[in-house]
């Protein structure tokens, strides 16, 4: 997950140094985007029978070759072709890592999916100071992390784990059931919500702080540092003391929580205090996603590969549909006007969480999910 963090922020920022024009970049992005999509869905349902640490093997050859042949030709079209084989190798571990945790760490599915996820964020914070402090080349650094890669493979064949094969109903029945599922569909949308306020933050963050708040070039930029330290220190914190027997609670008030904290973000000005909020914005959105993956896991033990590949379809999604929202919201109003759109998402995901676990519309265990599949 180190290596998604770093590999995704990494061929973002190498793409201005080519020097490709933003079309070109956005469509590179995308293609991305549909790699990931494709391979998360495929690798976690292929994680609910076949070896885990084979698929990321795989995954991770895949993502070695195309990281070490990105740009080596300068032609856009071949290249876009390497992004969407970056996007798959990327999606394996997304896909992968998360079902393999809630199998060998039972009963402490939360604290290990949030410390998996940390380190997406840690890559990301990693690879942003290096950026910053080294002027890089990117293209030496391109290939030295496809070496990396290489090297994660050669450790993943030589893993072993066993096959649980707990279940061996076929894919499409399996994904007919969770279409029925309202949690299923509540957690998709929620995802799809929060990952689009996750990357939305990140990306126009610095223009907020320079734009709406009088914080300059090197200031702006160590907000954007410390809104993805705050991120990486929620994912430890909740990881760590979050009660197993308590996710929905901790879910439900984490939400609630980035609500209010979003909307005194981005709608009021303290001064010196801009800074607190930054990192308690990005400290109530840290767990959401990683909380929401723990509980769906716990709920679906069976088919946790299938369910989570299928709740991270959304990731892509909501990268690319929130942006777009605001972009839009921008055009026909204002930066700051638009800007509403975070903590209004984030209330709209509450409330449909909210419902959800109040009325009880999903509480069977993992027991009436085979016996609903029977």
């Amino acid at each position: 997950m180190l290596v998604l963090g770093v590999s995704a922020t990494l061929i973002g920022a190498a793409a201005r140094n080519i020097g490709l024009s933003p079309y070109e970049i956005s469509l590179m992005i995308m293609i991305q985007n549909l790699g990931f999509m494709v391979s998360v869905m495929i690798s976690g349902a292929f994680a609910d029978t076949y070896s885990k640490p084979r698929i990321l093997m795989i995954g991770s050859l895949v993502l070695s070759g195309a990281l070490a042949t990105f740009y080596a030709i300068d032609w856009f079209n071949l290249n876009l072709a390497i992004m969407f084989m970056i996007g798959a190798g990327i999606g394996t571990y997304e896909g992968v890592t998360d079902a393999m945790l809630v199998e060998i760490h039972p009963k402490k599915e939360n604290l290990h999916i949030n410390i998996n996820h940390f380190f997406v964020t840690f890559g990301s914070i990693l690879i942003t100071v290096y950026l910053i402090f080294l002027q890089m080349n990117w293209r030496n650094a391109v290939v030295q992390s496809g070496i990396v890669v290489l090297g994660l493979a050669l450790v993943f064949a030589l893993t072993k784990l066993p096959i649980r094969n707990i279940t061996a109903d076929p894919y499409l029945e399996r994904m007919k059931i969770l279409t029925r599922d309202r949690l299923v569909i509540v957690f998709f949308i929620a995802t799809a919500l929060v990952v689009g306020i996750e990357g939305g933050t990140i990306g126009i963050l610095t223009t907020y702080l320079m734009d709406l708040r009088g914080f300059d070039q090197v200031t702006s930029k160590i907000g954007l540092l410390i809104f993805l330290t705050g991120m990486a220190i929620g994912r430890i914190l909740i990881g760590i003391f979050a009660p197993q027997e308590k996710l929905n609670q901790v879910l439900l008030t984490m939400f609630g929580m980035a609500v209010i904290l979003y909307s005194a973000l981005f709608f009021l000005d303290l001064d010196v205090l801009n800074y607190a909020l930054v990192f308690l914005a990005g400290l109530s959105i840290s767990a959401l996603l990683p909380l929401m993956l723990a509980k769906a896991g716990v709920i679906y033990q069976e088919m946790a590969g299938t369910v989570m590949g299928s709740i991270k379809v959304a990731i892509p999604i909501g990268g690319i549909l929130l942006p777009l929202i605001l972009s839009q919201l921008v055009q026909y109003t204002s930066f700051a006007a638009s800007l509403i759109i975070f903590p209004l998402a984030l209330l709209i995901a509450f409330l449909l969480i909210f419902s959800t676990t109040r009325n009880n519309l999903r509480t069977a265990s993992s027991e009436d999910i085979s016996e609903e599949i029977d």
